[in-house]
């Protein structure tokens, strides 16, 4: 069920020129509007305390909801919240399975959907959607791109926030995944070599120049016929994301981070987003959740529908 305390705001009117988020959203239920948004919670920041973070990622999807709620809708569109998955008593990969098969059920059902998390531990339940879902066919070449200051391909024999992408390329050495953001200072160069043996593409974020990136995204779309584009918020620099577990020295401008989202979102490849690390209990003004609220609203507001590669 999704949390009506959350989908609240100012209202200047209900006709179509007046609209605001809170007011487009309403509960999902199997078989309305094939092709909306829908938004899945993701509570969790178990694979936070396990990769020794900073924890409080678990009120992010509440966060995200609030943030999104006041903004002004430039056109009308329907929207809708499947509610959240609730990691408790530290069962971290029964959560990511049932986001998993939320995931799954509404890629089947012709859905947008938009995961909000959650520390990164949300990416495995994201993929585990993606690779249940019945739009992936055999031969379809499923894309991951990660907006991030950190590979998280850590070695831990523990999953957490530190370990999906390792997680998902071992378990599916077809996925292609790249990065954009790296930051060597964060990464260690077992890291690295763990990124080059997996045949990982990144951009460390010295080298994230508009055009540089743009050319990067469009490259890496042009190998695969499904996007799932993940956003660790501490891409961005500190002064603009304060609130997530580990705020970055450098990071990704604003304007570039956009620019992918708006890149991506009209390929016509992107199935699923999420968006992880919004720490509120750290945030500043709730510079954090504005911030991933506006990227939120640019992915689907401009999202042209994914269609499955043979009816391309």
């Amino acid at each position: 069920m999704m949390s009506e305390s959350s989908w609240t705001g100012r209202v200047d009117g209900t006709t179509p020129e007046h609209l605001r988020w809170h007011q487009a959203v309403t509960s999902y239920e199997p078989g309305t509007d094939p092709g909306a948004c829908v938004f899945v919670g993701f509570a969790s920041d178990e694979g936070v305390r396990r990769n020794k973070g900073r924890q409080g990622a678990a009120q992010g999807p509440e966060a995200l909801r609030r943030a999104l709620s006041p903004m002004a809708l430039g056109t009308p569109l329907r929207a809708f919240d499947a509610g959240t998955v609730a990691v408790t008593d530290d069962r971290l990969e029964d959560g990511q399975r049932r986001l998993g098969a939320t995931v799954s059920s509404l890629l089947d059902a012709g859905a947008f959907p938009v995961v909000l998390g959650g520390g990164h531990e949300v990416a495995y339940g994201t993929y585990l959607g993606v690779a249940g879902a019945a739009r992936r066919t055999p031969g379809t070449v499923v894309g991951i791109l990660n907006l991030d200051a950190h590979f998280d391909l850590r070695p831990d024999p523990v999953p957490s926030s530190g370990t999906p992408f390792r997680q998902i390329l071992e378990a599916d050495p077809d996925v292609r995944y790249a990065v954009i953001g790296i930051s060597q200072p964060s990464n260690t160069k077992v890291l690295f070599d763990t990124a080059d043996r997996f045949g990982v593409r990144y951009l460390l974020d010295d080298d994230c120049e508009p055009a540089r990136v743009a050319a990067f995204v469009a490259d890496f779309l042009a190998g695969i016929d499904l996007l799932y584009l993940t956003i660790d918020l501490d891409v961005l620099p500190a002064a603009v994301a304060p609130g997530v577990s580990a705020p970055a020295a450098y990071g990704v401008a604003l304007p570039t981070i956009q620019a992918v989202c708006d890149q991506v979102t009209a390929s016509g490849k992107l199935a699923v987003v999420d968006v992880a690390e919004l720490n509120p209990g750290l945030d500043i003004d709730q510079r954090t959740a504005r911030t991933a609220a506006r990227l939120i609203h640019r992915l689907v507001t401009r999202h042209v529908p994914a269609q499955p590669r043979d009816q391309k």
